[in-house]
This record gives C-alpha cells, sequence and structure tokens, in this order.
C-alpha cells in the first residue's frame, strides 16, 4: 500500500479541464508516491483558504486519485461549498497544498472474475484510475443526477450511464443496471463510489446475491490519518471504521449499511 510521507507537499497546478458541472485538477507531482485505486489526497489552496469572520482557516478537504499520468495527479471537482469552491478557483501555475496518498484502496479481483464499476456524481473519480490499472476489460456503470453532471462520464471508457432526469442513457438509477449485472453474472466483484443512497443501494443488493463488493467511502474529515476520528462508521457486529485509515475502501460485508453521512456528494 502506498503511504504518504507524512508532511505536506506544495504541488502546482498544470491545467484545469472542465467536464460539465466538473472540474479535473491536474497537479504536478512527479516525484510523489504513486497512489493505488481508491486513496486519497488531503487539498488546501496555498492562498486564501479561509473565510469568515477573520478569513478563518478551512479545514482540508479530502479527494480521491482520479488519475495518475505524466508525472500528474488528477483530482475531480464539484463546487459544493466554501472549501470546494476555492479549489474550483485555482488556475494553471498556482499551487496547493497536498497530504497524500492515504487510506486503504482497492484489491483487484480474482483472475477470470469481472470487475464491475459503479459510480455515482462525483463520485465516479476513483473508479477511474482503478479502470486504468485493472488488467481485464471491466464494465462500467456511471449515474448522475442531470445532463451537465453526465458529461462527467468521459473521465472513463465505455461507461453506461444512468440519469435521474433522462436527459441521458437509462432514466432511472445506476443501480438499475447493476442488478442488470448482477443477473447476467452473479461471479462479478462490484466496486463503487458514489452518494450514500447509492451505495447503501449496491451494498443491499450484493448482500442478497452473495455477490462481493468494495465500497469507497466518503465523510468530512478533519486530519486524514486517524488521529480525530471524525470520519467513523459503525461497523457488523458492533465497534467503528476510521474512513480514512481503515477505508476509504471497505467490504461491504464488514457493514450493516452506510451511513447517511458516508457518501460522495449526489
Amino acid at each position: 500500500m502506498s503511504r504518504a510521507p507524512f508532511a505536506r507537499r506544495l504541488l502546482t497546478v498544470a491545467g484545469v479541464d472542465r467536464l460539465g458541472a466538473y472540474l479535473v485538477l491536474r497537479v504536478e507531482d512527479p516525484d510523489g508516491p504513486q497512489p493505488e485505486p481508491g486513496q486519497f489526497a488531503m487539498l488546501a489552496a496555498e492562498e486564501r483558504w479561509g473565510g469568515g469572520e477573520g478569513e478563518r482557516p478551512y479545514l482540508p478537504r479530502a479527494f480521491s486519485v482520479a488519475r495518475q499520468r505524466g508525472g500528474e495527479a488528477h483530482f475531480l471537482l464539484e463546487d459544493v461549498g466554501p472549501g470546494s469552491r476555492r479549489l474550483c478557483e485555482l488556475g494553471t501555475g498556482e499551487r496547493l497544498w497536498t497530504l497524500g496518498p492515504l487510506g486503504r484502496g482497492f484489491t483487484a479481483p480474482p483472475s477470470g472474475r469481472r470487475a464491475i464499476l459503479v459510480g455515482g456524481g462525483v463520485g465516479i473519480a476513483p473508479l477511474a484510475i482503478l479502470q486504468d490499472r485493472l488488467q481485464e476489460e471491466a464494465t462500467v456503470l456511471l449515474g448522475f443526477r442531470d445532463g451537465a453532471r453526465a458529461e462527467g462520464a468521459a473521465l472513463l471508457e465505455q461507461a453506461r450511464v444512468a440519469t435521474d432526469d433522462g436527459s441521458r442513457g437509462h432514466h432511472g438509477l445506476v443501480t438499475d443496471l447493476l442488478a442488470q449485472e448482477v443477473e447476467r453474472d452473479p461471479l462479478a466483484v462490484v466496486y463503487a463510489c458514489g452518494p450514500a443512497p447509492m451505495l447503501e443501494g449496491v451494498r443491499a443488493m450484493c448482500a442478497a446475491s452473495s455477490v462481493p463488493a468494495q465500497l469507497a467511502l466518503e465523510a468530512g474529515m478533519a486530519c486524514g490519518f486517524g488521529a480525530c476520528f471524525g470520519c467513523v462508521v459503525p461497523c457488523r457486529g458492533g465497534g467503528y471504521l476510521r474512513i480514512c485509515v481503515d477505508g476509504p475502501v471497505i467490504d461491504a460485508a464488514e457493514l450493516d449499511h452506510v451511513d447517511a453521512h458516508a457518501g460522495a456528494p449526489a
């Protein structure tokens, strides 16, 4: 497992690409540790990282590594609050503090078993680097709220798309598409990241069909390395898991349910 140096690194923005409602922030990182699919980094702008009375500093924000290519690390951003908005404002040549890669990533499926990648909204990010690293072709199912967000599907290859408003692809939930694939191939292995209701739907469906699933969870984090216990989720049989160090990728069988706070923005 890739582990980050226990210190922040100041990196430079190489470029920003727009994908509909999302931005792909490309950061120069030729000497950084190679992330495993599913790992994340804590990001903070070098300048103007704060707001409110007295410009109180924001906490760093956790983002899955979407891709590592050509000496660059890529992150998928959406403006959903003041911290993410500031990161979305960054342009080429500006700098940001980065701590990562952190956490536990995905485990490749056994030889001969098909991987099904299921993503929702900005949660599609870690599935892109997973698709890059898999040795065999995977089935990709992505769900979005609307057509503008569905443009994010270009981050992955040969994706089937579902939209809530029917503006692109299947009119309905991405779990509708997953149900068809699980029925067709119950020996598949499912990899998912997205909003909590989607992840709970994936977890319940895979549990009912005895299909193994790995879920990449998200939660508000203060540190990213297990010290603050701000991102815990209850596990099956009692106790808690810290998403930042016990995850973010957690075997679905370890969970009774996916908490409402443990998913990506819709």
